[in-house]
């Protein structure tokens, strides 16, 4: 494992690398509003995706790195996102695929940002499809508005919500809330397969 800190407009944003033995594709995954990368989910992601074949860069935001708990605008995570993913790109993944993720927030961030950032793929841990309690205040257009192949792994409790699938995504539902810390098998067992089958075609 190794850990960069990398600049943004926002300030110092931390890239922890984990590499595959042959990596064909680079995956970076974002925390929760809340949380950091050690989120279960994103640790059970970061060695499925390793045992697949892809190098995984867990990447903490800014606000997370000065020791806040309180998230950044949306703006702010979405431009220091594409700083990280912009360094990324020419130094531990220069020529590989680019696939974007997270859970929860950071699962929005890699919607917002896939096109920008050109990746291939998005891969939602959690996506909070509204405030617990507050359908209303969808958030479905972030995920529709992405045209690249994405998958949606959600709890079957999660308060936030379930994603309707798309012509682009789709949402594999497995045990418990909006942790996923019980289906972390099938968390693991779903990014796996879905990475092999939407990398296979570009890297073959």
């Amino acid at each position: 494992m190794t850990s960069k800190r990398i600049d943004t407009p926002h300030g110092p944003a931390r890239a922890e690398l984990h590499c595959a033995e042959e990596g064909t594709a680079g995956l970076l995954l974002g925390h929760g509003a809340g949380g950091g990368i050690e989120a279960p989910d994103l640790v059970a992601v970061t060695r499925s995706a390793r045992d697949a074949g892809v190098h995984v860069a867990l990447v903490e935001q800014p606000y997370r790195v000065a020791g806040r708990r309180a998230p950044a605008p949306a703006k702010q995570l979405d431009t220091a996102w594409l700083a990280v993913a912009e360094d990324l790109s020419a130094t531990w993944f220069d020529g590989l695929p680019l696939v974007f993720g997270g859970r929860s927030s950071g699962a929005r961030v890699a919607c917002r940002t896939a096109a920008q950032g050109q990746a291939v793929a998005v891969l939602c841990l959690a996506f909070p499809e509204h405030p617990p309690g507050k359908p209303e205040r969808t958030r479905q257009p972030e995920l529709d508005g992405v045209e690249v192949p994405t998958l949606v792994v959600q709890g079957e409790n999660d308060p936030f919500g379930r994603p309707e699938p798309g012509p682009h995504h789709e949402v594999v539902v497995v045990p418990g809330d909006h942790s996923l810390k019980a289906g972390l098998d099938g968390v693991s067992r779903a990014a796996s397969e879905w990475l092999g089958r939407v990398l296979r075609p570009l890297v073959t």
